[in-house]
């Protein structure tokens, strides 16, 4: 059990700071680029923004998914990259379906999986929404 628990920490730690850098380096971006966003067509400026936004974040979700599939495999959990990739996605969302488990000895694993989905998800929610509102009220000044 001490094992997992300390796996399950590295992993969930590697993936903070994966999403939290992707966060950084959106914020710079945004910093940097401030004032095309608020000038000009502001739907298309919020279509391009916004759409770049959801996919650069989708992007860091998605490695953070491929980091925990490649310990599945490395921990012989599953015989294939699309098992162990299938199993992080369901497990890193909280479905959960169950019709693909990995064994009893790194059971606890798929736990922290989901509080990791569940935390970065919140996470990464709580930026885009905080990137509205600046924008809309950058938009009114």
């Amino acid at each position: 059990m001490f094992a997992q628990l300390v796996l399950g920490s590295a992993l969930v730690c590697l993936t903070i700071f994966i999403t939290v850098g992707f966060i950084a380096i959106a914020s710079a971006t945004l910093t940097r680029n401030g004032q095309w966003l608020i000038s000009g067509n502001p739907f298309v400026r919020l279509m391009v923004s916004l759409s770049g936004i959801v996919l650069w974040l989708l992007a860091a979700l998605s490695i953070s998914v491929w980091v925990w599939a490649g310990a599945f495999l490395v921990l012989g959990q599953f015989e294939t990259l699309e098992e162990a990739v299938y199993f992080s996605v369901v497990s890193f969302t909280t479905l959960g379906f169950g019709d693909v488990v990995i064994g009893k000895d790194w059971r606890l694993l798929s736990g922290i999986i989901a509080a990791n989905g569940l935390i970065l998800f919140s996470l990464v929610t709580a930026y885009l929404i905080e990137f509205i509102v600046r924008l809309r009220g950058a938009r009114a000044e």
